[in-house]
């Protein structure tokens, strides 16, 4: 499989390292005169963001392709805030995530800054965080979780909401749980997770190797499979 194989696109949310290679992609996509790939995003990813130090400074985070650079490398923009169903209604890509369990409660460092506002704000929630989840014939739902900032718990409670008829099966992505602020997390994510009885886990990008730890000290290594660059996975 190749780039130019791809059919379209669904954008997790609006930060550099999860956008800033989209417009090489889309130009690999569509270098042979193909159609416009859809590009599916919504209007809260084109904020400005940061980080804020510990110093109090803030760290500006690169910016992300506007959606006039995603259409000028071949995009067909699709900026919709609700939940859809893709690729011959085989993919569901979610609307915003609801906040529910007790304890994920974002990242407290982050900020924003919309166009026009001289001054950031806080943004711990980044609620325009998406996931994508396909029924995988015989085995249930397969969560696309990509970094979790909603917590991977609300992540899964969304999805079995949305899908009550269908069993959970696995997640594959980030978790989010790197770093200081969001380790304290772990032992609270670990326990909450066990109720969702996955079958498969598969932590990549930000999970944090004291989170694969415990994930594996929990569920196993017959459940979960760490992940990595150009890791191919069959389910």
């Amino acid at each position: 499989m190749s780039l130019e194989d791809v059919e379209a696109v669904a954008v997790s949310h609006g930060h550099w390292d999860h956008m800033g290679a989209l417009l090489d992609a889309l130009d690999h996509i569509t270098r042979h005169g193909r159609r416009k790939v859809p590009c599916h995003v919504n209007t809260g990813m084109f904020v400005e963001r940061g980080a804020r130090l510990t110093t109090g400074e803030i760290a500006p985070f690169e910016p992300v392709p506007s959606p006039q650079a995603l259409a000028a490398h071949g995009a067909l923009v699709v900026d919709r805030g609700d939940s859809q169903l893709l690729l011959d209604d085989c993919f569901y890509l979610s609307g915003e995530i609801p906040r529910m369990s007790s304890f994920e409660q974002g990242r407290p460092d982050h900020v924003r800054r919309r166009p026009g506002e001289p001054s950031w704000e806080p943004d711990p929630l980044m609620l325009d965080e998406r996931y994508l989840a396909v029924n995988v014939q015989g085995k249930g739902l397969l969560v696309f979780s990509v970094c979790s900032h909603a917590g991977i718990v609300n992540v899964l409670l969304s999805a079995r909401e949305t899908f009550p008829d269908v069993p959970l099966y696995g997640v594959l992505g980030g978790l989010h749980l790197a770093g200081a602020a969001m380790e304290r997390l772990i032992p609270d994510t670990m326990a909450h997770l066990q109720q969702f009885a996955l079958r498969q886990i598969v932590p990549a990008h930000c999970t944090g190797w004291r989170a694969l730890w415990a994930l594996l000290n929990t569920f196993g290594e017959a459940v979960v499979t760490p992940s990595a660059v150009g890791s191919r996975f069959t389910f």
